[in-house]
């Protein structure tokens, strides 16, 4: 199994391209780059039956995100506020992701 490279990572704010949730923003929770997925906040809710455990004592019917293809998503640029397609540059001995339509760096400052 080989380890696959995300466009998006965690943190990122998104937009789903397709399906129920189309158009709608959210922030990136979780990336599954080995299947190929992302969680993102407020997207793709579903609703689960659970028995009590010791996380839901009570159990019942719960809602939580699902994961949905990276495929489906891309990613906002925090300086345009459009949805963009990623590039990869060097700035200053660093490998960073930019903005196709204006050029700033996306990476968050970690």
């Amino acid at each position: 199994m080989s380890l696959v490279k995300l466009h998006v990572k965690k943190g990122d704010t998104v937009v789903v391209l397709s399906g129920k949730d189309k158009g709608k923003q959210g922030k990136v929770i979780t990336s599954m780059p080995s299947a190929g997925k992302v969680i993102v906040e407020g997207i793709n809710k579903v609703k689960r039956h659970t028995k009590p455990n010791l996380k839901v004592p009570n159990g019942g019917i719960i809602t939580k995100e699902m994961p949905l293809p990276a495929c489906k998503v891309q990613v906002v640029c925090p300086a345009c506020n459009k949805p963009t397609r990623i590039a990869h540059k060097q700035v200053a001995g660093k490998n960073v992701r930019v903005c196709k339509h204006c050029g700033e760096v996306v990476d968050s400052a970690k």
